[in-house]
């Protein structure tokens, strides 16, 4: 990712947070955050072998990451700290214009009002900066806390899906939802 974009695409959330795009040298702090969190992130994520939660191997993920055309890897940081990530997937251009957001926030941060913050902010960028037109996510049919967060930030739930992602060791429910950014022709940038 180019100077320019990254510059673009990092803004701040509080007077001590940032939302910037992730760095290599990130891996060390976000394996620490997946750490003290990983009893609480458990029931909403694939089951992750040992080595997922060691540098080496989020230093090689972040690297394939940001070398994709079609996804933005940010982090929430607090100065050098990693404290949670926002990831923009499947990013589409053309007559679609999507995107599929996906966030975590340590547990040590929860409460603070981060993930409706970073989310804001995502859409905010996806809208002016990458000028998509909608953002898709999906929660685990339970995961209430996640589906407050979509709904603070203007999104809609608009489909079920049974059995929709393998989750914590089986295939588990989700609920869809969607926010629409903008009714702008494809690539029309903002008033």
């Amino acid at each position: 990712m180019d100077a320019t974009l990254t510059a673009a695409l990092t803004v701040p959330l509080t007077d001590t947070v940032i939302l910037r795009p992730v760095r290599l040298e990130d891996a060390p702090s976000y394996c620490e955050a997946l750490q003290r969190s990983r009893e609480q992130v458990a029931p909403w994520e694939p089951r992750r072998t040992a080595e997922w939660y060691g540098p080496e191997f989020q230093t090689q993920r972040f690297a394939d990451q940001l070398a994709r055309e079609n996804l933005i890897p940010w982090v929430l940081a607090e100065g050098d700290r990693v404290i949670g990530t926002m990831t923009l997937s499947n990013i589409v251009l053309g007559p679609w214009r999507n995107g599929d957001i996906g966030y975590w926030v340590d547990v040590a941060e929860t409460g603070r009002g981060l993930a409706t913050a970073g989310l804001t902010a995502v859409c905010r960028l996806a809208d002016e900066v990458l000028l998509l037109h909608r953002i898709a996510a999906s929660t685990g049919a339970g995961n209430t806390r996640s589906q407050q967060v979509l709904e603070k930030c203007g999104f809609e739930q608009y489909g079920f899906a049974p059995r929709y992602l393998h989750i914590d060791g089986h295939w588990q429910d989700s609920k869809l939802y969607h926010r629409i950014l903008n009714d702008r022709e494809p690539g029309e940038p903002p008033a």
